[in-house]
């Protein structure tokens, strides 16, 4: 990120039904363009199983019911890789969560949940026991996890890694020096790196922050003399080269709506303004997620934009971005006439506030359209780019018998 500080829009993104309940300690991954929301807690635990289209702003729930699925689940995990969702704890504690590995998988193309069947009790592999508010992150072809708790016996400083290959765990030596037992902090990785800050240890809060090598397999303590305070339930992503932090609270009755960067390459704290109008949320047991390529970048040796199909709806849904799109190909339109889409995009030409929306003037392409199509036909596909925004779902404060909360984060590059 640049040293010119950037300036950040929050909107909030009104949900109409079907959508699921607001609630905390819930995980959420994006893959493909959707977010996935599993679980959580409302007024009790839930189960259930979200897709969310971001561009359209609507949900789709997914079965949960199977018996490969998931039981309810709080402070679980759940991360993306190759068009698997992983799923990890979160199983309230008992003799059932005490003898089997507390692992699920779910294909995104087939939409359906599998389980990887235990090894024999004479094999020599080792596996996690279930725990809660740990962190997990993925890493080359590996899901890494730390710490997190086990009900009635305390905070974890095991650290484990699952090779998504093979399908094996296998557990990190304990460092003389490292994090040591935590949980409600937050990770994330960057190149061969990974990123901790902050959570619980005990019953105290932290303000640390570590880095593990994939390399030397070793910890360590970055000291910095600025940065956010001590935090627990607050949740970080990457974007570009940076670490996002966001929300939290020194206490879980005491919320903040504090946006932090972390530049990954000078480990120099920023703290990140709203613009003027604009107010982020109080949060803490959220969960965040980076969308658009400056989230999610492509790797080095593949330059294709990241692009999104999405459909031109009939209806009034709400689109909390209103993008005036005009065709790059001729189409059979009047001259005055323009299509106008309400989606989400990001990084345009010009840039104007009107309340709670934006209004940007972009080019996307529409296929061309064909005589001999149906006059009642009200679909025409577009192909939109991914915005880069951050989404924030859910977290305490709840809001009673309503649909999930939903903000959006835009950030004005420097």
């Amino acid at each position: 990120m640049s040293t010119k500080t950037s300036s950040c829009l929050w909107t909030p993104v009104p949900q109409i039904s079907p959508a699921p309940c607001d609630r905390y300690k819930h995980a959420i991954c994006a893959y493909n363009g959707n977010v996935y929301v599993l679980g959580g807690r409302g007024k009790h635990s839930l189960k259930d199983f979200w897709k969310y289209n971001v561009l359209c702003n609507k949900w789709l729930e997914l079965d949960c019911d199977n018996d490969n699925a998931p039981d309810e689940l709080e402070e679980h995990s759940m991360v993306p890789h190759q068009g698997v969702l992983y799923v990890f704890g979160g199983l309230r504690d008992s003799a059932y969560s005490d003898s089997k590995t507390p692992l699920w998988l779910f294909d995104t193309a087939k939409e359906l949940w599998f389980y990887i069947e235990e090894q024999s009790p004479l094999s020599q592999n080792v596996v996690p026991a279930n725990k809660k508010g740990h962190s997990a992150v993925v890493l080359r072809s590996c899901m890494f996890i730390y710490g997190g708790y086990i009900d009635m016996r305390g905070a974890s400083q095991e650290f484990w890694r699952f090779d998504m290959d093979s399908r094996l765990w296998s557990i990190l030596s304990i460092p003389q020096v490292g994090p040591g037992p935590r949980h409600s902090h937050s990770a994330i990785t960057h190149q061969d790196y990974m990123y901790l800050y902050g959570g619980l240890q005990g019953l105290k809060e932290q303000r640390d922050l570590w880095r593990w090598s994939y390399h030397s397999q070793t910890w360590t303590c970055i000291r910095t003399t600025s940065g956010p305070s001590k935090l627990m339930g607050h949740a970080a992503v990457v974007y570009k080269g940076s670490m996002l932090l966001f929300g939290g609270g020194e206490a879980p009755t005491a919320p903040t709506n504090c946006l932090w960067c972390l530049n990954l390459t000078t480990l120099m704290w920023e703290r990140l303004p709203s613009l003027h109008g604009s107010t982020a949320p109080c949060r803490i047991h959220h969960r965040c997620v980076g969308l658009g390529p400056k989230f999610q970048p492509r790797p080095p040796n593949n330059t294709t934009s990241i692009e999104l199909s999405i459909t031109k709806s009939k209806d009034n849904t709400f689109r909390p971005f209103k993008n005036k799109c005009f065709p790059s190909r001729p189409l059979k339109l009047q001259p005055e006439e323009d299509i106008e889409l309400q989606n989400l995009h990001l990084g345009l030409k010009s840039t104007k506030v009107y309340g709670n929306c934006l209004t940007f003037e972009n080019h996307v392409t529409q296929e061309s359209r064909d005589d001999e199509h149906s006059e009642n036909e009200t679909e025409d596909p577009v192909e939109v780019p991914m915005p880069d925004l951050l989404l924030v779902l859910g977290g305490k404060p709840l809001k009673e018998q309503a649909a999930i909360s939903v903000w959006q984060m835009t950030m004005g590059d420097s």
